[in-house]
């Protein structure tokens, strides 16, 4: 995840507290903001992004991009638009990346990428990178990402997830993310 200059790790005891973390993780977030998503099939990506959406006040629901690879969500309370991107699919990497025109969207948007690891850091100096991982167990293949409609977490499963997010870059130098636990608690 490169040099972090501002990394916490947050235990996540379920759905519901992951889509808090989004909201929570929402109140940080400011337009240009460029926000990294990694962890096994079912880690709760989509669940934190809805949580993300919430928090921002965006228009429409927020679901996994797989079959549309992006979804625009404009702002119903005059804040950034949250830009929602799975790049699963995408093997090109940056070259592929910018036939979406992230860069342009970048400045006033926030810019959230699913699977993005090792293919978008180049768009942003600055970025978030979360990591979610189950507490236990969960051997999710990637291959199985294609057969998946949705990255969300099954509320029927108790497991524990580990959300590690790391601020790179002089952006995330202030931003006290260790306060995003305490504010969920």
């Amino acid at each position: 995840m490169g040099n972090a200059v501002n990394a916490v790790t947050i235990s996540v005891p379920d759905p519901a507290a992951m889509q808090e973390l989004g909201r929570t993780l929402a109140t940080v977030l400011r337009p240009g903001d460029l926000v990294l998503l990694s962890g096994e099939l079912g880690a709760g990506k989509t669940t934190l992004t809805r949580g993300l959406g919430e928090g921002l006040g965006v228009r429409g629901a927020v679901t996994s991009p797989t079959f549309v690879i992006a979804r625009v969500h404009p702002s119903l309370v005059g804040g950034p638009a949250l830009v929602h991107v799975d790049a699963y699919r995408l093997s090109g990497g940056l070259d592929e990346m910018e036939d979406l025109d992230l860069d342009v969207s970048l400045p006033e948007s926030v810019v959230v990428v699913e699977w993005g690891e090792g293919k978008v850091e180049e768009l942003s100096e600055t970025r978030l990178e979360v990591r979610i991982d189950r507490a236990l167990g969960g051997e999710a293949g990637h291959d199985d990402h294609l057969l998946s409609l949705s990255e969300d977490l099954d509320p029927e499963i108790p497991d524990d997830r580990k959300v590690t997010l790391h601020g790179l870059g002089a952006r995330w130098a202030d931003v006290d993310l260790g306060a995003l636990a305490v504010a969920r608690a």
